[in-house]
């Protein structure tokens, strides 16, 4: 059995936070093998830096995702290029830099793919394919076979994109998980195949806000259809929000739980492992 943490996206100094100071402690009480988390917000709720990227690695992170802010701070553009751990969407335009999919060791030594992709619903962009070409990573590296694990972390607005792809990998993929909307979903199961799936993570960060952002520049920008300054991240208590995988022998879930600890929201722990 291996156990898998997947954190939804980090917004802001409170999404930090909420890593930095919890992470370690459940890394220990829980035996995590495995935390994956979205970091695209982490920076000031746009992007990330090198030095945010180390905190999430030196906090007790394996592998960090993005989506489609990932290149909004341009020293992205060139520490991608060596962060071995950071995973950009995979079906950015060819030549993008970064990584798609990367091959990472677990702390009990098994392999795990990480595939970040992002849909095309509602996302602002027309990029290539999401289904064809995470498809392509998890068949170049199949589970069970060149993978011990695969988590898939899909990037999207449309919870239909979302549950399509997650019934398109079923029994490829150990974990199948949506990120972007900032609010964690209560649909988290185990599909017939044997693929963990979760329409969204949610956010670490702070919830007393608008998507982790402070309340009073969304409020304004619905009531007046214009922008009146910018957004910036909300500085209250920050939530850890995701979802814990217990893995079988064949790289797919046995267990699943979701994850809520600290801030504003009701609090839901993995009761299998807490014993």
């Amino acid at each position: 059995m291996m156990r898998l943490l997947f954190l939804g996206d980090v917004v802001g100094r409170a999404g930090r936070a909420a890593v930095t100071e919890r992470l370690p402690g459940l890394r220990e009480r829980w035996a995590l093998d495995m935390v994956v988390i979205n970091g695209e917000n982490s920076a000031g709720g746009f992007g990330i830096t090198e030095a945010i990227y180390q905190e999430l690695l030196d906090a007790g992170c394996d592998a960090v995702t993005l989506g489609n802010h990932a290149f909004d701070q341009r020293e992205a553009l060139v520490f991608s290029e060596r962060a071995d751990r950071l995973v950009r969407p995979v079906n950015f335009p060819k030549g993008t830099p970064g990584r798609g999919a990367q091959l990472v060791e677990a702390r009990n030594g098994a392999r795990v793919l990480v595939v970040n992709v992002m849909g095309n619903v509602f996302m602002g962009a027309a990029l290539d394919d999401p289904f064809r070409t995470a498809d392509a990573e998890l068949e170049a590296c199949p589970l069970g076979a060149a993978a011990d694990a695969a988590v898939v972390d899909f990037h999207a607005e449309a919870t239909s994109e979302k549950q399509a792809f997650g019934h398109f990998v079923d029994g490829r993929a150990t974990l199948v998980i949506g990120t972007h909307t900032h609010t964690p979903t209560s649909d988290h199961r185990i599909l017939p195949g044997g693929t963990a799936y979760m329409s969204d993570a949610g956010m670490c960060g702070d919830y007393d806000s608008v998507l982790g952002m402070k309340k009073d520049e969304p409020i304004q920008r619905f009531l007046r259809k214009l922008p009146s300054g910018r957004f910036e991240p909300a500085e209250g208590v920050g939530t850890l929000s995701g979802l814990a995988v217990e893995v079988d022998a064949n790289g797919l879930a046995a267990r699943i739980a979701p994850v809520r600890i600290g801030g504003a929201l009701s609090e839901a722990r993995p009761e299998f492992w807490e014993n």
